[in-house]
């Protein structure tokens, strides 16, 4: 990529490289982008609560359509956050970016905490909720590519999977502390008291620690070096110009993993309304999708640096999409905790091998002057064209089909996709990152 003509369409100013960054800072990267992904993930945790609470409509699936939907809308402004924040962290660097996410994403956190219930104020309440979802996404579409890029950027060469791979790693932990949260208010509260207030109770943890989070991120160094401005038209314009080959790609193979992903958040509310288990134990089963996330994405970075991005993102994807559909009618057949417990962890380990690989493959391919608006973008347009819409698309299916293994087909549809763009994806493990 030519970086030495500034002003020019699809040209960026040179820039010097960065200092390296302590593992400290990486602790800070990951603990902020884990608080982000704990508040966004928690409205899919409590999807059925929050239909209820903000969308009484009638039917059986009406109140939560209209609940997953809403979960849908958080991924509408991924896109532009990706845009705005992300080329703010290649302008400004990647630690003004990171706080800004933080705060944005607290606001939208505290909205959803505080809001009445319809019944309290009527159509203010859905619409303030709808708001909220819109400012989280917002946040989340600038977060993961200056975080990964900070990752990547500060490894050493033979550990940049590794070290990369803390950013999913990151949201297996917020996965696993909202899953605990959801068990301990499951199994002390009564059903009415859960479904009328304790579903708060997990939103509004999180502000407390937002303050520590703002506090740890402000003492990150910088990654980036002195480097002349660069406008975001032409950041937007250099990765759409000379990078577009990349950003189809990368969309195309995180589609699957998207799907996966919301598909595991989607279980605690399958495990509720489809196979009427008590909402303790579908709980139970997201705190274990979140540990295995976490180990199953460091054990793919560790790994990929000793045999490769590409076959870390292949065999994963294979096993899922043919293990998926025998997985989803033994558990509808057997519907018991247990059984459960196998087919979210199978879904959650398998997932996150993949989805760590493709993390650390794309920024690899990316130079340093766009790398965290490609990045963003790539991941916002995946979550949002894919994973914004899987939760509505699987209440959908089981709602029209009555086939309750029906959600699992459209996860081998999109695993289908996903690995064609895999294969055409280069091998990246040996590139050099700063240039």
């Amino acid at each position: 990529m030519n970086t030495s003509i500034a002003g020019m369409p699809g040209t960026l100013p040179a820039r010097t490289a960065p200092p390296a960054v302590s593992r400290k800072a990486v602790a800070a990267a990951i603990a902020g982008n884990a608080l982000e992904f704990y508040d966004f993930v928690l409205y899919a945790y409590f999807a059925i609560y929050i239909g209820q609470a903000f969308f009484p409509l009638a039917g059986e699936f009406g109140s939560l359509l209209a609940s997953v939907a809403t979960f849908g809308v958080g991924f509408v402004t991924r896109p532009l956050g990706s845009v705005l924040i992300g080329t703010f962290a290649d302008r400004a660097g990647r630690r003004p970016a990171l706080i800004l996410t933080v705060v944005l994403i607290t606001l939208g956190t505290l909205g959803i905490a505080v809001t009445p219930s319809y019944a309290a104020i009527g159509i203010a309440a859905p619409i303030i909720v709808v708001v909220c979802r819109l400012l989280q996404g917002l946040a989340l579409g600038g977060e993961v590519g200056p975080a990964t890029a900070l990752l990547l950027e500060m490894a050493p060469r033979n550990q940049r999977g590794y070290y990369t791979s803390w950013q999913l790693a990151s949201q297996g932990l917020a996965v696993a502390v909202g899953g605990l949260f959801g068990v301990l208010v499951s199994a002390l509260l009564p059903p009415q008291d859960l479904a009328s207030w304790g579903w708060r109770l997990p939103f509004l943890f999180s502000l407390v620690l937002v303050p520590i989070a703002v506090i740890i991120r402000r003492s990150l160094p910088e990654t980036m070096g002195h480097h002349e401005a660069a406008s975001t038209a032409q950041i937007v314009g250099a990765v759409f110009m000379q990078q577009r080959r990349w950003v189809v790609l990368g969309v195309l193979m995180m589609m699957a993993g998207v799907v996966s992903t919301q598909f595991g958040n989607f279980m605690a509310t399958y495990a509720i309304k489809v196979l009427k288990l008590p909402p303790a134990v579908a709980q139970s089963a997201v705190l274990l999708a979140g540990l295995l996330t976490f180990a199953g994405g460091l054990l793919a970075g560790w790994l990929c640096d000793r045999y490769g991005r590409k076959a870390l993102m292949i065999v994963p994807r294979v096993a899922l999409m043919l293990a998926i559909v025998p997985m989803f009618a033994w558990l509808h057949g057997t519907p018991t905790p247990g059984t459960l417990f196998i087919v979210v962890g199978v879904l959650a380990f398998l997932t996150a091998m993949s989805v760590a690989a493709g993390l650390v493959a794309v920024p690899e391919l990316i130079p340093t002057a766009i790398r965290s608006t490609t990045l963003s973008l790539v991941y916002a347009i995946a979550a949002t064209v894919f994973g914004g819409t899987t939760q509505l698309v699987m209440t959908w299916l089981l709602a029209a089909t009555g086939n309750p293994v029906s959600p699992a087909w459209y996860i081998v549809a999109t695993s289908a996709i996903s690995l064609v763009a895999m294969v055409m994806l280069p091998e990246t493990r040996d590139v050099d990152v700063s240039r």
